[in-house]
């Protein structure tokens, strides 16, 4: 592996956690120079600038144009992608700021990437990035190291597909440890079983990257995990890079609110405005411009195994797909509280990026569409798995609408007229 200035912010992570064993080299000195160029919008651009801070796995559609760029470093992260080539766009965002900068960040090192793995609660009794006693507030707020900065290791990998795995050993609010193995493996996959799972063939005028993540996590402690002390939960996040003009679109069950609960979740961070979220018949759409703070969610009720998005400016939709499986009830809730009901949360969730008050920084800009499993009550030796998977699929309107209708169940006109006046 190559030394970088990224693993200085690793190293330093992992002295503070005991862990010295997991760094695979020392660090370099001197930070590579950064560009504004248009040229950063490329695969190209973005597969070299992160081979300059650590190893990068480049899995490749062999049937097509699509490649993808995985970081062992960053628990087996999916970085980036390209539906043409490698002068194709990059969707990914990724920090290029923080990634130069090698400083070593108090509360989560936000590089980017387009399939995170991340582990649920978030927030209340059983949260895992809260400690004991603490407020749920930003400066009590950490996020563990071994989902923030220590590499996973690599199992295998080939062409098509890359493997990692890692235990670890987690402690909630409530003061319990778990101890846990997760296994992760990337694989991109070719137009033919694209088309299959999307049950939609693109023409040979749509350029297309589809890929999946398989993550499982197996209960490696002498006890059964079980909802009093606290379950965990897979958590995929993709971060993407966002335009003027993209809209995220979320399909959802129908039905009266007394049955089924509120259709969405939109105070995460603050009631979201009417002119950022429509709720129409069976579909929601929410603006992805990266340039306001706010964040949805949907119930196991209301959520169907299905989400993504549409950017007019550079003609590119993304599906997301994800396990949903049948009769699950059980989601953990990531809400910054203390919970009456704890395994009440959302199945998938989108966040757009903006200043978090009125002339404040903000972190990106980038949207994110996310999925996560249930709360695993698993007994010793027993797995869960989730799989994740991201479709990008660049074209002409007309290419591209009836992918749309067929997937999301709405034309390109009726995305693009989501949010007329």
């Amino acid at each position: 592996m190559k030394p970088n200035v990224f693993l200085t912010i690793v190293m330093s992570v992992l002295m503070l956690t005991g862990c010295r064993d997991e760094t695979p080299t020392a660090p370099k000195t001197g930070t590579p120079k950064m560009t504004t160029s248009k040229t950063e919008s490329t695969f190209k651009y973005n597969l070299e600038f992160l081979k300059k801070y650590n190893d990068v796995i480049v899995l490749s559609d062999p049937n097509g144009m699509g490649r993808i760029a995985v970081m062992p470093a960053l628990q087996g992260r999916v970085m980036t992608s390209t539906a043409a080539g490698a002068e194709g766009l990059s969707f990914g965002w990724i920090n290029h700021k923080l990634f130069a900068s090698g400083e070593k960040q108090e509360h989560i090192h936000a590089f980017g990437g387009e399939d995170r793995f991340w582990i649920g609660p978030e927030g209340g009794q059983f949260s895992i990035f809260f400690k004991k006693g603490d407020p749920f507030d930003f400066e009590h707020w950490h996020t563990p190291a071994q989902i923030d900065t220590i590499p996973f290791d690599v199992v295998s990998k080939d062409e098509n597909q890359a493997v990692f795995r890692k235990d670890m050993e987690l402690t909630n609010y409530s003061g319990i440890t778990l101890k846990l193995r997760v296994d992760r493996e990337i694989r991109i996959l070719d137009r033919e079983d694209a088309a299959d799972l999307l049950d939609a063939k693109p023409t040979s005028t749509v350029n297309m990257v589809a890929y999946q993540s398989k993550n499982m996590m197996t209960n490696t402690g002498n006890d059964a995990w079980q909802k009093e002390t606290g379950l965990l939960s897979i958590w995929i996040l993709g971060m993407y890079n966002p335009s003027a003009t993209t809209t995220v679109v979320a399909p959802f069950n129908t039905g009266p609110e007394a049955e089924l609960g509120p259709i969405v979740n939109d105070v995460y961070f603050g009631k979201i405005s009417a002119d950022r979220l429509v709720v129409k018949d069976g579909v929601i759409f929410f603006k992805g411009d990266g340039q306001s703070r706010g964040k949805i969610g949907l119930s196991p009720a209301r959520a169907k195994n299905i989400l993504g998005s549409y950017d007019l400016a550079n003609q590119a939709l993304t599906i997301v797909q994800y396990d949903k499986p049948e009769g699950a009830t059980d989601y953990v809730n990531s809400l910054w509280k203390i919970h009456d009901e704890p395994y009440k949360g959302d199945v998938v969730n989108s966040y757009n990026d903006g200043p978090p008050e009125p002339g404040a920084d903000q972190l990106g800009p980038f949207y994110e569409l996310e999925s996560s499993s249930p709360a695993a009550a698993l007994k010793p030796g027993e797995t869960i798995t989730h799989i994740h998977r991201t479709f990008h699929l660049q074209g002409s309107e007309a290419d591209l609408n009836a992918i749309a209708e067929k997937t999301l169940g709405v034309t390109i006109k009726q995305i693009k007229s989501a949010f007329a006046k």
